[in-house]
């Protein structure tokens, strides 16, 4: 997944500039997953400053999951279901490669139900392209369009890809308290 990001601030006398435009540093294509991908072009602390200077907050930070206060914004391509189905997937591999890739959001996902996690978040999810199913407890399910929106209460959930086709949704988190 390719994303653009361009970085504005300030120079030395306090005019706005672009300080950077290019590729989001935090990139991941998964290998083990044809067809997932996520990005990660911006995340805040807790207790944002505006800076004069540029040093990218993104580099700075392990876990994709923001503490209470921060943000964080990703997004995330996930591929037809149907792709952990084939006799070629690796689920051996894939989880390796989740927990490599995913700091912080993998050790929430549940081993007896797969896809389902919970993270301490407001999570306001835009779905950009495709359909996804957002499964919530005893099994409900709504299925989501382009510019719809979910807002995320720090629930038990999992994202499902019944479609044939790739669906991009990107999340905007704020790290809450439970």
């Amino acid at each position: 997944m390719n994303i653009r990001r361009v970085v504005t601030g300030h120079d030395q006398d306090g005019n706005s500039v672009f300080l950077e435009d290019g590729p989001a540093p935090r990139a991941v294509t998964f290998d083990s997953i044809p067809g997932h991908a996520f990005v990660q072009p911006w995340t805040t602390v807790a207790d944002p400053t505006l800076e004069p200077r540029f040093d990218d907050p993104t580099l700075r930070r392990a876990s994709l999951i923001p503490v209470q206060g921060a943000t964080s914004l990703l997004f995330v391509t996930f591929p037809p279901d149907n792709v952990m189905a084939s006799p070629d997937f690796d689920p051996v591999a894939a989880g390796a490669e989740c927990a490599s890739n995913l700091p912080g959001l993998a050790e929430t996902f549940e081993v007896n139900e797969p896809g389902m996690h919970r993270t301490d978040t407001i999570d306001y999810a835009v779905v950009l392209s495709g359909e996804i199913w957002l499964e919530l407890d005893g099994k409900q399910e709504k299925v989501l369009r382009p510019n719809d929106v979910v807002i995320q209460n720090g629930t038990r959930h999992a994202w499902r890809n019944k479609s044939s086709s790739p669906a991009t949704v990107i999340f905007f988190m704020v790290g809450a308290q439970r």
